[in-house]
C-alpha cells in the first residue's frame, strides 16, 4: 500500500476512533466512569475483541496491517505530550507532612503486587503460555510484578480532582503515594528492559546512557528551561515550539538509548519551571493529545488484544488470578499500611480504592514490553484485562464508600419547639 493509498485510510480510521471513543465516553459518563476509562475500553472493542469477531472484513479494511505502524508512531506522538504533562502536575503535588505515611503506602503498594506477580509468573509458567521464546523465566516474573506495581497516576489526580477532594486527607495522601509509587514502578521497570535485551551491550547502553541523561536533567535542563520560559524576547507561539521541539530531542534520545520517549517525556516535565507560561503551554498541547493523539494510542493496543485467548483455559484461569492478585496486593496493601499507619479507615479504604487503578500507565507498560519482545499476545491480553478491571471498579467503589458513609452518618436532631410565654 502506498503512502498516497494509505493517508485516506489514515484520516476515516482517525475519524472513527475518534468519534467511537466519544460515544464510548458518552455512555459511560452516565455510570460516573472518567473519560481514560471509556477511551481503554473503546479502544480494545475496535480491535479483535469484539470488532474484529463480529465484522472482520469491516476491521481489516478500517485498520489494514500497513496503517498500524503509522497508528503507532502518531500514538507516540500523544504519549509523548501526556507524560510530559503528567511529569509537570506530578512537581505540582507538594509531600509535606504526609511525606512519612506516603513512603510507607508506596512501599507496600510496589513491593506487595511485584512480589505477587513474580511468584505467580514462577508457580505457572511451565503450564501457561505466556512467556516469549528466549526470554528467561525472571524477565518475564519481573515484568508481570511491575506491571502489577503501576498506579495510574495521572488518572488518579483526574478523579481526585473532579471529585473535589484534592484537599481531603485522602485525596493528598493518595496522590503522594501515587506519584512516588509510579516513579519507582519506571524505573523498575526501565531495569527490567535492560536485562530482558538479553546481551550485555544494550544493556550498558541503557545504563550508561540513562547516568548521562540524569547528570543533563540535573545540571543543563534549568540553565535550558528556565531561559526558554522566563525569556521576553520570545512570543508564546515560539516558547511553545521550543519546548515542543525540546521534548522530542528527549524523546529521541531515551528512545534512542533502550529508556523510551516516556521515561524522558515525563523527566523533562519534572524538571519544567512552575510557571504561568508554562502553564499556559500545557494548555494548549493538553487537549490536542487527550482528544485526538491519545484514543489512537488506545486502538492501537486494542489491535494487539484478543480476548479470543480466553478460550484457553490455562490463560483464562491465569488473567483471574492476575486480576485477584492486583487487586489484593495493591488495594489490600495500600489499605492495611495506611491503617498501620494510624489513618482511619475510611482514609485508608479510599487510598487503596485510588492505588489499586491501572489505566493508561499499565497500558503504555505493556506495549513497551510488547515493542521489546518480552511480552507475547497472550500475557498482553491479560495484563490489559487487570488494567481494565482495576481501573473501571475505582469510581463505583468510591461512590459506593461515600453512600455507605453518608447512610451511616447520625442526623442531627431537630431543636427542641420553644413554648409560648417561655
Amino acid at each position: 500500500m502506498t503512502p498516497t493509498e494509505l493517508a485516506p485510510r489514515f484520516f476515516i480510521a482517525v475519524a472513527v476512533i475518534i468519534l467511537f471513543c466519544r460515544l464510548v465516553t458518552w455512555l459511560l459518563a452516565k455510570v460516573g466512569q472518567p473519560p481514560v476509562v471509556s477511551e481503554m475500553l473503546a479502544g480494545v472493542l475496535l480491535g479483535p475483541s469484539l470488532l474484529g469477531l463480529l465484522f472482520p472484513q469491516v476491521q481489516a479494511a478500517l485498520f489494514p496491517a500497513p496503517l498500524l505502524p503509522v497508528l503507532y508512531v502518531v500514538g507516540q506522538i500523544g504519549l509523548v505530550l501526556f507524560m510530559f504533562q503528567t511529569g509537570y502536575a506530578f512537581k505540582s503535588h507538594k509531600v509535606t507532612k504526609l511525606a512519612g505515611t506516603a513512603g510507607a503506602v508506596s512501599l507496600a503498594g510496589v513491593t506487595v503486587p511485584l512480589a505477587l506477580g513474580a511468584l505467580l509468573v514462577l508457580a505457572t509458567a511451565d503450564v501457561v503460555p505466556i512467556r516469549v521464546d528466549g526470554v528467561s523465566i525472571g524477565v518475564t516474573a519481573a515484568f508481570v510484578g511491575v506491571a502489577l506495581a503501576i498506579t495510574a497516576f495521572p488518572m488518579l489526580a483526574r478523579i481526585i480532582t473532579e471529585r473535589n477532594i484534592a484537599g481531603t486527607r485522602h485525596g493528598s495522601l493518595a496522590l503522594a503515594s501515587g506519584a512516588v509509587d509510579d516513579c519507582v514502578a519506571w524505573i523498575m521497570l526501565a531495569v527490567v528492559l535492560a536485562f530482558g535485551s538479553g546481551e550485555a551491550g544494550p544493556a550498558f547502553v541503557t545504563a550508561g546512557g540513562t547516568i548521562v541523561f540524569g547528570l543533563v536533567l540535573w545540571l543543563v535542563a534549568p540553565r535550558v528551561t528556565g531561559p526558554l520560559i522566563h525569556t521576553d524576547r520570545l512570543d508564546e507561539r515560539a516558547r511553545m515550539l521550543g519546548v515542543v521541539a525540546l521534548l522530542f530531542l528527549v524523546a529521541f534520545y531515551t528512545d534512542e538509548i533502550g529508556l523510551y520517549a516516556v521515561f524522558g517525556a515525563f523527566a523533562l516535565g519534572v524538571v519544567m519551571p512552575r510557571h504561568e507560561r508554562t502553564d499556559r503551554i500545557m494548555e494548549r498541547v493538553g487537549p490536542v493529545a487527550s482528544a485526538v493523539f491519545l484514543p489512537l494510542f488506545f486502538t492501537f493496543s486494542g489491535l494487539r488484544t484478543e480476548f479470543g485467548l480466553f478460550g484457553d483455559p490455562r490463560v483464562l484461569s491465569f488473567g483471574g488470578a492476575c486480576v485477584a492478585l492486583a487487586i489484593a496486593g495493591k488495594f489490600g496493601a495500600c489499605w492495611a499500611t495506611a491503617r498501620l499507619r494510624g489513618e482511619p479507615q475510611p482514609v485508608a479504604l479510599r487510598v487503596g480504592i485510588l492505588m489499586n487503578a491501572r489505566g493508561l500507565m499499565q497500558l503504555i507498560a505493556l506495549n513497551v514490553g510488547l515493542e521489546a519482545g518480552i511480552v507475547n499476545s497472550s500475557l498482553f491480553t491479560v495484563l490489559v484485562l487487570v488494567a481494565l478491571v482495576t481501573t473501571l471498579m475505582t469510581t463505583p467503589l468510591l461512590s459506593w464508600v461515600e453512600h455507605r458513609e453518608a447512610r451511616r452518618a447520625p442526623v442531627p436532631e431537630a431543636p427542641a419547639p420553644v413554648l409560648a410565654g417561655n
